[in-house]
């Protein structure tokens, strides 16, 4: 008798220490579409009460402020799934890791955004199994959710964009959030740091990104190079949004363009100069003191952390051209940096750019700025030292002419005939297109820079008077510039393009196509492959490379063609001709292959770079969130680059 009850009090006692199925009484975890948990939980959590103090629970209860609304409730009801995870007959059932993996998928870039890594307790094979283990949605009561608002909501779908001014922090995570919507055209990469650390990141638009295609030509956007100049950085992270969402939607026109071209666009050169001039904006933004904003908005945040002007600080390659272009062989392509160059300051952001615009054959590109309303071509340096306003075209003027024209005409109202415009700089020419050395002459600017030393052809467009205007003007800015940002894309395809091969049939990179009449080559990228903006009309051309015969055609291009014409080549192999050769180069200034060749830019970079890290806050700013929490700091959510 005394042994039966030693046992059943036994038993009963391992009843008691068993775990059990219990209600969830956690606040921020009572959406879930089950309604019992157990502990320990996944994580080891002992008791509700251990797991509520955790930082992880804490994690969750902040991370739609954390990341601006993003990815909510998704990333709180997953992690919900790990902290009181599904129990049913007194088991434990785990969640899927398949949902795990797209959740992560659609919003690491939200993290990536605020330089937070990804939770721990998120990772998809340590804590979530497949479905052939048995799992369940964590999400299976928010799909429900999803179905019933798609099923009462008959309306078309159609590009949603919000119209205020974002943070880095905000365009980063905008720009990297819709590469993951459009995983299929769209990624996003960085071609460096600011001065300050921010990347200055790149989304890229293509039907196979990340790569470049024979005969596709690429384009490129840049925006927000003078710090204040804001409106070009807001219209190219709208342009982003709407590419990517009607491309889904099915759009014929941006699904043909996206197709056929690879487009690169940087919506902001100088961060480090936008966050100086937004906070003074901010500063000034009295009603009552017009004349203290318009003086902020003229002046703080237009260079550099370094108050480096970027649009100064590229090498002065003009100068170079018009001091040889009496040489009987000379183009004015591909000229070399002259070494000299790399011993002034050269800002982290030029450096940047100079490398990306050398190391992708772009065809066109446009950067935008404010303070006028026109589009300005090259030359901006003027061809006499000793006048500030004079005419100076390049070889290309009338490809030029063209390119201008076609986002001025597109725009709604940049090519009307008000002559005096913003009155800053008194008259600026007509149909709303300048030469830049006719309108003000200064050195070392980015279009130029992009004409002499690479086959890509630049301007700059001037997008109004106000260099940062109102939120409430920005959706009248998109309107008004939508139809050119479009148009002047497609314009990329206009021309020529070809392949020059040897009699293998093998690409040859590097060979020169010439065009007789414009003193300006382009040269083929690494597959053999080229493209040649040219206006209408009868058209001589040469192809030629070191140890190849000269082959030249006869062409007609028709006006109003759309789309590139199609001239290939086909070179023998010959003798080199040395004297023939050495007259394309420019004696004393070294090959283009040199590229800061005394390495004086990594020299001082790394220096500043440093001192810089040590002025700015070791912790990211959502730290205090966690730092002043009970028990030990999450580690875990600090990024190690």
């Amino acid at each position: 008798n005394g042994e039966n009850i030693w046992n059943h009090r036994n038993h009963l006692a391992c009843e008691l220490t068993l775990p059990k199925c219990v209600d969830i009484m956690m606040n921020y975890c009572d959406d879930m579409s089950y309604t019992h948990t157990m502990f320990p939980n996944i994580l080891g959590h002992r008791t509700r009460e251990e797991a509520e103090l955790g930082p992880e629970y804490l994690l969750l209860s902040v991370v739609h402020n954390l990341l601006n609304g993003e990815c909510t409730p998704d990333i709180r009801m997953l992690g919900c799934s790990v902290l009181v995870p599904r129990c049913e007959k007194e088991k434990v059932l785990k969640p899927c890791r398949s949902t795990c993996e797209a959740v992560r998928k659609s919003c690491r870039h939200a993290f990536e955004g605020i330089e937070m890594a990804w939770p721990y307790f998120l990772d998809c094979d340590r804590f979530f199994v497949s479905d052939q283990e048995g799992c369940y949605d964590p999400l299976e009561g928010l799909r429900e959710e999803d179905q019933a608002s798609i099923d009462n909501s008959p309306e078309e779908p159609h590009t949603v964009i919000q119209f205020s001014y974002q943070s880095n922090t905000q365009m980063n995570s905008i720009l990297k959030k819709t590469a993951a919507q459009c995983p299929e055209i769209a990624t996003t990469y960085s071609i460096g740091r600011s001065v300050e650390g921010k990347d200055l990141l790149v989304i890229e638009f293509s039907n196979n990104p990340g790569v470049h295609e024979l005969l596709e030509p690429e384009m490129k956007y840049i925006g927000n190079m003078h710090g204040n100049e804001v409106l070009g950085r807001q219209l190219l992270i709208y342009l982003t949004q709407y590419l990517c969402s009607e491309y889904l939607l099915g759009n014929q026109r941006i699904q043909s363009l996206i197709n056929t071209t690879r487009i690169h666009i940087l919506p902001s050169m100088n961060p480090d100069g936008y966050e100086l001039a937004a906070a003074e904006v901010q500063g000034t933004n009295d009603p009552e003191n017009e004349e203290a904003q318009n003086y902020y908005s003229w002046t703080l945040g237009r260079g550099n952390a370094q108050n480096i002007d970027l649009n100064r600080n590229f090498p002065d390659l003009t100068a170079v051209a018009y001091g040889r272009r009496r040489h009987r062989h000379f183009r004015s392509d591909h000229i070399p940096i002259p070494d000299a160059y790399w011993f002034d300051k050269v800002a982290p952001e030029t450096y940047a750019v100079m490398k990306w615009i050398r190391s992708i054959p772009f065809v066109l590109s446009a950067n935008f700025h404010g303070g006028e309303l026109v589009v300005s071509y090259p030359y901006d340096l003027s061809k006499h030292p000793l006048e500030e306003k004079m005419f100076s075209p390049t070889p290309d003027e009338q490809v030029f002419k063209q390119i201008a024209r076609t986002y001025a005409d597109a725009h709604a109202t940049m090519s009307g005939n008000n002559s005096e415009r913003c009155g800053s700089f008194g008259s600026i020419g007509q149909d709303g297109i300048i030469n830049g050395a006719k309108w003000y002459s200064f050195a070392g600017g980015m279009q130029d820079f992009n004409y002499l030393h690479t086959n890509c052809l630049e301007v700059t467009v001037e997008l109004g008077c106000d260099k940062f205007p109102a939120e409430e003007e920005l959706y009248t800015g998109w309107q008004d510039n939508k139809e050119a940002l479009l148009t002047f894309m497609e314009s990329v395809h206009r021309g020529i393009k070809g392949i020059v091969k040897d009699a293998d049939g093998n690409g040859i990179k590097g060979a020169r196509i010439s065009v007789r009449g414009i003193r300006h080559d382009i040269t083929t990228a690494e597959n053999g492959d080229y493209w040649r903006m040219l206006t209408a009309g009868i058209h001589i051309l040469t192809a030629s490379a070191p140890g190849y015969t000269r082959a030249m055609k006869k062409i007609h291009l028709p006006a109003r063609m759309q789309k590139a014409g199609r001239v290939d080549f086909v070179l023998q192999k010959a003798v080199v001709e040395p004297d023939i050769e050495e007259d394309y180069n420019i004696p004393s200034m070294g090959t283009y292959e040199r590229f800061d060749p005394y390495n004086q830019f990594e020299r001082y970079s790394i220096r500043e770079q440093n001192q810089n890290r040590e002025e700015r806050q070791e912790k990211p700013w959502w730290w205090s969130y966690f730092s002043r929490a009970h028990g030990s700091a999450p580690t875990w959510l600090l990024r190690i680059d």
